[in-house]
């Protein structure tokens, strides 16, 4: 499912406008990653919780040249699914 079927669905199942749903699912959407900016989780009882994770950094090799590089540390976003989206998937 992308995001144009995600709004699709959003709209028949809440009953509201194509354009509401669009603007609901940009909100959640800004509303985590302003979160995870801040460094702060985002928890959704019975579906999941969004947090940032810290990456070390580490040796890496150049598959084209075979020379060794060094990939920075990072922050990257990570998502753990709660007992609820678990239970429905299996």
């Amino acid at each position: 499912m992308n995001k144009t079927e995600l709004i699709d669905h959003i709209a028949t199942t809440a009953d509201i406008s194509k354009a509401a749903a669009a603007r609901a699912l940009d909100a959640v959407i800004d509303g985590v990653t302003t979160t995870l900016q801040k460094n702060d989780s985002v928890t959704l009882v019975g579906f999941g919780t969004f947090s940032v994770s810290e990456r070390a950094a580490r040796t890496g090799r150049n598959p084209r040249t075979k020379e060794e590089i060094t990939i920075e540390a990072a922050k990257v976003p990570k998502f753990k699914a709660g007992k609820a989206l678990k239970d429905a998937v299996n």
